[in-house]
């Protein structure tokens, strides 16, 4: 696949600035176009205001600031739009602007200039008809604000070609959005529920059934989200909400059109008035209304071929902030009260009709399946994604699974040479699902913690000794069990995006899946010591360096690695490393007679006073028998067989489980705690 070196975003309204702003946060160049001069200025000075802003937060460091700022080019000059690889519009929901701007665009750009609108609200492929390139045209949907908001969907028409597709992926992934595709329906996803949310409130409004803040409080209660649909109304602008539920309404029919008293608050130019009592005794028919709604259309959405049941979550979760989906809604709920909820919607708006996904789950009795690894055979590889990444593709039960079917599918195929293991968003695999383990042992079943850590290891086992050649690809960051998963793999492929670290020792427990074993037979056992204990980073620079990383490119030269890889032959994988001069005093400040000293309390020997402050600094906040025990295992795995070396770690998982310092560690992450040592 081609390059993507420059991005053009024509608009430097809200949403232009802000889209400009995130491609440059991201290291991209970006050229933001808009029709006059003082237009542009007006888009630059937003975005100065934001970096300054994120400067005094510290998110930033002035120094980044003035990285990002001179990736981003104003202009008033369309023409410098013209070699662009994606040109994105994001001017104001008039149909008849974007498609003239369409056609000057289509006049002015080379031919592998791709053209996407972020429209939310119209036709993707009435835009690009007006094109010559309608296999090149794209919808790319961003939510406010696009320089803090990781979701975009992505929305092909019928004659968008797959190369269009694969790279608008590409960009989304290089300037950091979470993508989802999804029919050129309107709506999209989100919206097709989400605007309903907000008119449906409205209409129980109109109707009496509660004032403002019942209705506001029962929606919360029922999403668990931090703000009603009327304070969102008032923050995004009751405008936009009538521009949305019109151009549903016309659409889709009566049971999308605008409330009345929806619009007659955007003609009195008023914000809600969010003041005034909760009655408590009205909230439950406000909820069951709001779920009939909002399920129901996310039921209809997913029946249509819109989206999958897991974007359409993944949707709410990322691109509203919803700390559950739809979906997953349902399944807590229970099938049974969703439909009966659903089915009063039914007999409320006679256009509305039962989803026939919802009739089938009720039908079968239980809740809705949730399909997180992805497997896809193209050109003699399997690619298998972990596409969980509201949740970083963090690993449980049902992931793991998946995984190892899907696995077990890909190398059952007669045509597959090669599989490659990779990650949905910005991560690989950021480690376990913590939840799972502090559910486990608060329940005293830390027995099913030790099955899901063995049925672990034999997946991976599995991975490590295929007869197929098994590829990591590593273009984000990897933690715990995502850096074992990529390390069980024959190869590894990074960009410099792509990171390992074993957090471990730091929340009460040590890597259980490999990775003390793993990286001590690639790198030694007193470098892997350092990286294990300390928790400390290792870069893609350094794990190339190293010889972890197999080969370490751009993401747009994957593609073509992995090829290059499947094709050639595979050194040995734990053949004898050189540790490179720089790292050496690492591993010197981990060698036994240093490991004894730093579990006394004493600086290592033989390294610079800065480095023995360091590493004394990091073990400080570590659990003293997260420490002790990694340093046994370590040493009681070297000259053992790979598969002797997991049982000694599989020994020693009941012990660590058990201690006080696991529990207090899994349940504050993010949170610097007092370990106990016991």
């Amino acid at each position: 696949m081609s390059q993507i070196n420059k991005i053009a975003v024509i608009g430097a309204g809200n949403m232009g600035s802000g889209i400009a702003q995130k491609i440059a946060q991201e290291g991209l160049n970006v050229v933001m176009v808009d029709l006059k001069d003082e237009y542009v200025e007006r888009g630059l000075g937003i975005i100065r205001q934001l970096l300054q802003e994120a400067v005094e937060r510290k998110i930033f460091k002035p120094a980044q600031v003035d990285d990002i700022l001179s990736r981003i080019e104003g202009t008033s000059d369309f023409s410098a739009a013209a070699d662009a690889d994606l040109v994105i519009e994001a001017v104001f929901e008039d149909k008849q602007v974007k498609a003239d701007l369409f056609q000057k665009l289509d006049q002015i750009c080379s031919e592998k200039t791709i053209l996407a609108t972020n429209t939310s609200s119209f036709f993707v492929h009435e835009f690009a008809a007006r094109t010559s390139r309608p296999d090149r045209f794209i919808g790319l949907h961003y939510f406010y604000h696009p320089a803090k908001n990781r979701l975009l969907e992505v929305i092909p028409h019928e004659t968008t070609s797959a190369e269009t597709i694969e790279k608008s992926l590409l960009a989304a992934k290089l300037h950091g959005k979470t993508a989802i595709v999804v029919k050129d329906a309107p709506g999209f996803a989100v919206n097709r529920f989400f605007v309903p949310f907000l008119n449906e409130a409205a209409r129980m409004l109109e109707e009496d059934l509660a004032g403002i803040p019942t209705i506001e409080e029962a929606a919360k209660q029922a999403f668990k989200i931090g703000m009603g649909p009327f304070e969102l109304m008032n923050v995004t602008g009751i405008p936009i909400a009538v521009h949305a539920s019109t151009t549903l309404g016309n659409e889709l029919g009566s049971f999308y059109v605008t409330a009345d008293i929806l619009k007659a608050q955007m003609d009195k130019n008023e914000t809600w008035d969010l003041s005034g009592d909760i009655e408590e005794s009205k909230l439950p028919p406000i909820i069951e209304r709001f779920y009939g709604v909002c399920l129901g259309v996310a039921a209809a959405l997913v029946d249509e071929g819109v989206a999958t049941i897991e974007d359409t979550d993944r949707g709410a979760k990322i691109g509203l902030r919803w700390i559950v989906g739809p979906f997953e809604i349902m399944n807590k709920i229970g099938v049974d009260r969703t439909y009966a909820a659903v089915d009063a919607i039914t007999h409320k708006y006679d256009d509305f009709k039962m989803p026939q996904v919802l009739a089938r789950q009720k039908e079968i009795g239980r809740p809705f399946d949730f399909k997180f690894v992805d497997l896809e055979i193209k050109d003699e590889i399997a690619y298998i994604t972990i596409n969980r990444p509201e949740a970083m593709n963090a690993l449980n039960e049902t992931v793991v699974s998946q995984m190892d079917q899907q696995f077990t599918d890909a190398e059952k195929n007669p045509t597959v040479k090669a599989i490659v293991f990779q990650g949905a968003g910005k991560a690989f695999v950021a480690g376990a699902d913590i939840r799972y383990f502090v559910q486990k042992i608060k329940s005293d079943k830390i027995s099913d913690i030790y099955n899901f850590t063995r049925e672990g290891h034999e997946l991976l086992l599995k991975i490590e000794n295929s007869s197929k050649k098994t590829i990591a690809i590593l273009d984000g960051l990897s933690l715990g069990g995502g850096s074992e998963l990529a390390l069980a793999c024959q190869a590894i492929i990074a960009t410099p995006a792509g990171t390992m670290g074993f957090p471990e020792t730091g929340i009460g427990i040590f890597p259980g899946l490999g990775g003390m074993l793993r990286t001590a037979r690639m790198v030694g056992p007193e470098l892997a010591k350092y990286y294990v204990y300390t928790g400390a980073t290792l870069s893609a620079q350094d794990a190339y360096e190293l010889g972890i990383f197999s080969q370490l490119v751009s993401p747009a030269e994957v593609d073509s690695t992995i090829k290059q890889v499947m094709s050639a032959d595979l050194p040995d994988k734990y053949r004898h490393r050189e540790i490179p001069d720089r790292l050496k005093p690492l591993a010197e400040a981990f060698t036994a007679e240093n490991v004894a000293r730093l579990f006394a309390g004493d600086p290592p020997k033989a390294v610079s006073e800065e480095l023995a402050a360091k590493i004394s600094k990091y073990l400080r906040f570590k659990a003293p028998v997260a420490l002790r025990i990694s340093n046994e295992i370590i040493d009681q795995q070297v000259g053992k067989s790979i598969e002797d070396a997991v049982e000694i770690e599989l020994g020693r998982l009941n012990e660590i489980f058990s201690t006080a310092d696991a529990l207090l560690g899994l349940s504050n992450i993010g949170r610097r705690v007092e370990f106990k040592g016991e």
